[in-house]
């Protein structure tokens, strides 16, 4: 795996694990199915404020999910 595709493969394997499609994450988020599946093929990345509501609604770190570590522990409030 690349480094650029990091983020959209462990955004699809969360997104799985949790039983989500496209579209109700998008809406969960505020981003749209189209969008959603942009940044898990790698076409696209995200704004910061985005990357945080995942990291948020995931409860996983942002530095899991940009792929600096492999360690998902969300240290959040």
């Amino acid at each position: 795996m690349t480094n650029s595709n990091v983020f959209g493969s462990r955004l699809l394997a969360l997104r799985k694990r949790a039983g989500l499609n496209q579209k109700e994450l998008g809406e969960a988020i505020g981003l749209s199915h189209k969008a959603i599946s942009t940044i898990e093929s790698g076409a696209r990345g995200t704004t910061i404020d985005k990357l945080v509501a995942l990291s948020c609604y995931f409860h996983v770190s942002t530095d899991y999910l940009l792929g600096i570590t492999d360690d998902p522990a969300w240290r959040g409030k």
